[in-house]
């Protein structure tokens, strides 16, 4: 017969200051590491999508290699590795926004490039004919409609970078599971603590959700307006 576990969610929520500063580093985490899949990921994905080599080689490369390696092992080597080859200390909040953010703006590199290919190639043809450059046309004419195309899959980016800040406590940044992990090793209620660790993450990142569906359907309906 299972025993009978006793919640005690009292005992834990006195500890609420702790819960709020994870919280509030979670989400400076999250924002730094948006920012930078975003801008990242226009960089990146456009350099992927370019038919200079000189452009496209190393964006393919930079993919590649933060694709297909663990996001963990990133973390883990941009805070003990890499400052043994700068020779100068890494914070663990830089570890953590240099080892998802970089990680991230692979990934979101291919969501815009996805995004960039779907636009017809004669909308290209035409801005060539009258004369528009490369940077002028993706910035005038590519980008404007291939957000609006990207925006299911972006926004799903960004809710996996949202829960991928929770990686950053195994290099002692103090965000919200961090938070929950050093509680549950003083008070010994680890049940009740991971259970609002996972409540809370379920508060902070469900918002997205209707947010992306809202805002894909203002720029659709945007875009149906007539001129």
């Amino acid at each position: 017969m299972a025993m009978e576990y006793q919640w005690q969610f009292g005992q834990v929520l006195i500890y609420w200051p702790n819960f709020l500063q994870g919280i509030l580093v979670t989400l400076e985490l999250a924002a730094c590491l948006i920012v930078t899949a975003t801008i990242g990921g226009i960089i990146v994905g456009s350099a992927r999508h370019s038919r200079k080599r000189i452009y496209n080689w190393p964006a393919s490369i930079f993919i590649e290699v933060f694709r297909n390696t663990p996001v963990l092992v990133q973390i883990i080597w941009f805070y003990y590795a890499f400052p043994v080859l700068i020779d100068v200390q890494m914070p663990g909040f830089v570890a953590a926004v240099l080892g998802i953010g970089l990680n991230s703006v692979a990934y979101s590199a291919e969501v815009f490039r996805a995004g960039i290919q779907s636009i017809e190639r004669g909308q290209w043809e035409a801005a060539r004919a009258i004369g528009m450059q490369y940077m002028a046309i993706m910035r005038r004419i590519i980008l404007p409609q291939a957000i609006r195309r990207m925006i299911p899959a972006f926004a799903n980016r960004m809710i996996e970078i949202f829960k991928a800040t929770s990686l950053a406590s195994a290099i002692a940044v103090g965000e919200l599971l961090f938070r929950g992990e050093e509680l549950a090793n003083t008070i010994y209620r680890p049940m009740e603590i991971y259970t609002i660790v996972a409540i809370l993450f379920f508060v902070l990142i469900y918002p997205l959700a209707p947010l992306t569906y809202w805002l894909e359907w203002k720029l659709n309906s945007k875009s149906r307006r007539p001129s």
